[in-house]
């Protein structure tokens, strides 16, 4: 039994007739009565009263009528869907991001969200390291980091060059200058990121190689609560400029160059190498290709 036999069952009984229904098919009625044949001998019931004029069901006839017009509403629904997901009026987009990496994907979302509304955006929060396992298993659709993952299977687009910036509170003393050597910072206290990664050895490293205090009373969770403290008052940070881009756009916190200080930073979209991607995973790097 397929749906194609199921839909020829239908009209006949439609139609109520075999030569009618062979008609609006576009068939011969021995290929329609072949094909009925074909469904009774596979569900081993015969679902027209043979020789009755019109046609008439039987009673196993009746109850397949209930179910096979089930089924090709539900085939409808299937095609509707598909057509709606290619079309972008609904579907789901998952995105693995650390707390750094998802600033570099606001922009391109909102752009998403404004085009296709329909679509439910899933942003799972976790450590970079893990993002590329959760791509390649297919929990995830793409992935944002830092760095190129080393799996052959993974491909990764760059999508944004960012880099560390100081960042001070508007009234701060450094706040009027727009540079300073790592020699002027001995005396501030540096709100850290409690998160060990390659950015913050560097960091130290830079302090050191200058001979410079890098004073680290503070250390907070999330970046987030960096940016606060800093607004706060509580001291200064070193943190992705594309963090904190807003923030300094609306003057509520400073940003201050560090002549010895050349971090850049690299924030690249994984997903899987020759795979085709879902419509909305498509739809988001052709967004962010153009942006």
């Amino acid at each position: 039994m397929d749906l194609g036999e199921l839909q020829v069952f239908l009209m006949v009984a439609k139609e109520g007739s075999f030569s009618r229904a062979a008609e609006r098919l576009y068939r011969t009625q021995p290929a329609v009565s072949l094909t009925i044949r074909k469904l009774e001998d596979g569900l081993g019931q015969p679902l027209f009263v043979r020789g009755a004029r019109p046609v008439r069901m039987t009673d196993a006839g009746t109850l397949l009528k209930d179910y096979a017009e089930r089924l090709i509403n539900l085939r409808d629904e299937v095609k509707k869907g598909l057509s709606e997901l290619e079309g972008l009026s609904r579907g789901e987009l998952s995105l693995g991001v650390n707390e750094s990496s998802i600033h570099a994907l606001l922009p391109a979302l909102a752009a998403f969200r404004q085009l296709h509304s329909g679509v439910l955006v899933r942003v799972h929060r976790m450590f970079s390291r893990d993002i590329p396992h959760e791509v390649l298993n297919y929990r995830l659709d793409l992935g944002a980091v830092s760095y190129v993952p080393q799996e052959p299977q993974l491909q990764a687009t760059e999508i944004l060059k960012d880099e560390l910036t100081l960042v001070v509170p508007p009234k701060h003393v450094l706040a009027k200058k727009r540079e300073v050597d790592v020699e002027d910072l001995g005396n501030e206290d540096f709100i850290a990121h409690s998160v060990e990664s390659p950015y913050r050895r560097r960091v130290i490293e830079l302090f050191a190689r200058n001979r410079t205090a890098l004073n680290m009373p503070i250390e907070m969770p999330t970046i987030e609560s960096i940016k606060r403290f800093v607004q706060m008052g509580m001291g200064v940070a070193i943190v992705p400029r594309m963090c904190v881009q807003w923030e300094i756009e609306h003057g509520w916190m400073k940003e201050v160059k560090i002549r010895q200080m050349n971090m850049p930073r690299h924030v690249y979209l994984v997903s899987r190498r020759g795979a085709r991607l879902p419509h909305a995973a498509a739809e988001l790097i052709r967004i962010l290709r153009e942006t």
